[in-house]
């Protein structure tokens, strides 16, 4: 209880209301690469959030000039909490990245929903939209491999823990999970113990009690793992800043994966909560994603 408590009281200090977490750096500036691989906006027009929603794609550098039978993996980057769907390529150099691999890289809208579906919002389905119109849209709008072994899915912060979510509830769906900084811990906030913070976050599970908090706490679903369950997981590359105020929540996580043996790894680098740390992961994980795809 009072190492919940210290996290809520150091989340709260960190993590200002009303400020973005996608602002501060001075070590990493945001350029426009005009020979690099483009992105273009989309927009689906979904029936379970009754609204357009806009995505960004960075497609392969080879991917209008190659045969229209050449298939392409997909890797999906969520963004992390006020952030939205242009971070990735606005804050990082992802296109520049992408020259070197062969992926369509897909860039959802996640708003503030914790890629979760409402109990407060019924238009607020960011899971099922994901998972139910936007992967088919991409499927069938892009020339993808649709299949398990070449759709991975990434993401920082309120990201991260969107990503690992997906990879335990649809190991079906993905090969490979990462999580940059993730906020694992997010089912056990509430505006009791995280403020302004958990009131958001109350709109989205519920009471701290709910059935929607212990369904979506990837806490509780890795630890009633059993061992079949674990055979079909995706692999789950993790990694946090050791001057992160998620490190620990991080750690506590990776604990929880060691015993249940799932196939995992967890990389600490010296770093804080921000865009040059998730720049450099960005960079990491579009390469492990090459190199296990190679195997």
């Amino acid at each position: 209880m009072k190492k919940i408590l210290f996290f809520a009281v150091v989340f709260i200090l960190c993590w200002v209301p009303g400020v973005s977490q996608t602002v501060p750096t001075s070590t990493v500036t945001t350029k426009v690469f005009p020979e690099f691989s483009p992105f273009a906006t989309f927009q689906l027009d979904s029936k379970l959030m009754e609204r357009k929603m806009p995505y960004r794609v960075v497609l392969p550098p080879n991917y209008n000039n190659s045969n229209e039978t050449v298939h392409f993996p997909v890797v999906y980057l969520l963004h992390g909490l006020t952030g939205h769907y242009t971070n990735w390529t606005d804050k990082t150099q992802l296109a520049e990245y992408a020259l070197i691999h062969k992926f369509i890289i897909v860039m959802p809208e996640g708003d503030n929903g914790w890629y979760t579906d409402s109990v407060a919002m019924p238009t607020d389905k960011y899971e099922s939209y994901i998972v139910k119109e936007l992967i088919p849209e991409i499927d069938g709008k892009f020339r993808t491999v649709a299949e398990r072994e070449h759709r991975m899915i990434a993401g920082l912060s309120m990201g991260g823990y969107g990503a690992v979510k997906f990879g335990l509830k649809y190991p079906e769906m993905f090969s490979l999970v990462g999580s940059f900084s993730g906020a694992l811990g997010a089912t056990s906030f509430t505006a009791a113990n995280a403020g302004a913070i958990g009131k958001g976050i109350d709109a989205v599970y519920g009471p701290a009690d709910s059935e929607t908090r212990k369904a979506n706490d990837v806490f509780k679903i890795a630890r009633e793992l059993s061992p079949q369950n674990v055979k079909s997981l995706p692999f789950i590359y993790q990694s946090c800043g050791t001057e992160d105020f998620l490190f620990t929540n991080n750690r506590d996580f990776d604990a929880v994966l060691i015993e249940k043996k799932v196939p995992h790894e967890f990389r600490e680098h010296p770093g804080i909560h921000d865009w040059v740390f998730w720049n450099d992961q960005v960079r990491e994980f579009l390469d492990v994603a090459e190199r296990r795809l190679k195997k």
